[in-house]
């Protein structure tokens, strides 16, 4: 086997860079996927509701406005969809950089014929 140029190390270096952020956006998408459904069940839940509503405040519960509830789980949706299309975004351009990038390595690990 051929030993690898510097250029092509770089790449393959830059590769492994581009992976670890893949894996960091993945947790993050996870994370505030979680934090979405979260939101909705929550939102089901008021809609439900006929009694009083509470809210997480710290490590206490106290009592809230069901319609100001309302109002600030659909802001905070609001907010989780578009982190959530923001890390879509830059997922799929570090895909795509990634595959072009593979690509090019493969192509110069290849030996010449």
């Amino acid at each position: 086997m051929s030993e690898t140029s510097k250029e092509t190390q770089q790449k393959i270096a830059q590769l492994q860079m581009m992976e670890q952020s893949m894996q960091t956006f993945m947790a993050q998408r996870q994370n505030f996927q979680s934090q979405l459904l979260e939101v909705e069940n929550a939102l089901k839940e008021l809609d439900v509701s006929k009694g009083d509503c509470y809210k997480m405040v710290g490590s206490i519960m106290i009592a809230a406005d069901k319609d100001k509830l309302k109002k600030d789980l659909n802001s905070r949706k609001e907010v989780i969809e578009l982190r959530l299309k923001n890390i879509k975004k830059q997922e799929d351009s570090i895909k795509e950089k990634a595959e072009a990038l593979q690509a090019e390595v493969i192509k110069e690990l290849k030996p010449a014929k």
